[in-house]
């Protein structure tokens, strides 16, 4: 809305020319998203801990956590709406791609609110259902594919790193390979949030590379110098990205170990399901499985878990998800959560190596 307000000024003054350059804008959005997660934080973690909004930690986790138990919850809620503010705030509201974007993250929220709330309520660490929950999600998804065909000119090819003309048309199977993307994307990162901090981390250091990347594809002489698809209006999500990272950071002061708040099934959710968004809108479905690799392995331990403990009867790890298992190896927390997050650097810059590896 002020970037609607301010260029309109740009007839009477060269000053407010500024405003149409992405990332200035960028910019602005992220010390805007910042700044409201930093100044609410403490307002609304005194908010919680009065409402009894707390977390209830599983009985057959690591012993450890127990002491987590009764820490506020539900901080993702502060996130979403730091990024929604702050999107709405200087990003070109006639881009569809912003809304569309905009919803899946409120849609998967609201779903992680609700699962929140039930485990809140039942004072237990269940939740609703596996079966709904994944009811929810996928209607969700079946949404935003339908909003996607009608209101945006994205191919249904996938494409794939360090190959400049491979291609596969999926034709029709694409929409339904879209939704597994988002929700995939947004259960592996519930699955992380397991560590104080240890999800918020990946997410920001995966949305880095995102903005870089919607940047580059909204770009038409950078997509057409590194040889990647250029998508018109694309490079407006950057403002999205830079809200979401900002936010990301926000949170993280208070999210840090030992956490003051955690940020739940509403962070969660929205955060995965909006990465998930902004790689199919970037075509870059392939290199989301690279850039949150740290997500993938977490998801991919929990299959491999249940397979072999349902087949065999014996666990591949000590417990699922992995993040779990090096903690009953004897590793600190911190440890973990920092070793994690340099997995997630080291792998966000094996992505954006991809661009020139083609």
């Amino acid at each position: 809305m002020l970037y609607h307000l301010l260029y309109s000024f740009s007839d009477h003054s060269s000053f407010f020319n500024v405003f149409r350059y992405i990332t200035f804008r960028v910019l602005l959005a992220g010390i805007t998203s910042f700044s409201i997660c930093l100044l609410l934080g403490p307002w609304f973690i005194r908010k919680m801990t009065k409402s009894q909004i707390k977390q209830f930690v599983r009985d057959d986790g690591p012993q450890t956590h127990l002491k987590k138990a009764g820490t506020p919850t539900m901080g993702g809620g502060l996130i979403i709406v730091s990024i929604a503010i702050s999107t709405l705030l200087w990003a070109d509201l006639t881009n569809t791609f912003i809304w569309m974007l905009l919803f899946i993250m409120c849609f998967f929220g609201l779903i992680g609110w609700l699962d929140d709330w039930f485990k809140i309520s039942k004072k237990n660490s269940k939740g609703i259902s596996g079966k709904t929950k994944l009811i929810l999600q996928f209607s969700g998804a079946a949404v935003f594919v339908l909003f996607m065909v009608m209101f945006s000119n994205i191919d249904f090819t996938i494409r794939f790193p360090l190959f400049k003309r491979l291609t596969i048309d999926l034709w029709y199977f694409f929409l339904p390979f879209v939704m597994l993307v988002l929700v995939g994307s947004s259960n592996a990162v519930n699955l992380t949030d397991g560590l104080d901090g240890l999800a918020i981390g990946p997410v920001i250091i995966s949305t880095f590379a995102f903005l870089i990347l919607s940047y580059c594809a909204g770009n038409y002489k950078i997509a057409e110098y590194l040889q990647i698809p250029y998508i018109k209006g694309a490079g407006e999500m950057a403002i999205l990205c830079g809200a979401m990272l900002m936010a990301g950071l926000g949170f993280l002061w208070f999210n840090t170990y030992p956490a003051q708040v955690f940020m739940g099934d509403v962070g969660a959710l929205s955060l995965g399901g909006t990465l998930g968004a902004i790689a199919v809108f970037t075509k870059n479905e392939i290199l989301l499985v690279v850039i949150g690799g740290v997500f993938v392995l977490e998801a991919v331990s929990v299959m491999m878990q249940v397979v072999s403990f349902q087949t065999t009867g014996k666990r591949v790890f000590r417990m699922a998800p992995l993040h779990h298992h090096y903690e009953l190896k004897g590793w600190a927390e911190p440890k973990v959560i920092v070793r994690f997050w340099i997995i997630s650097i080291v792998l966000a810059i094996a992505g954006l190596a991809t661009l020139k590896l083609r």
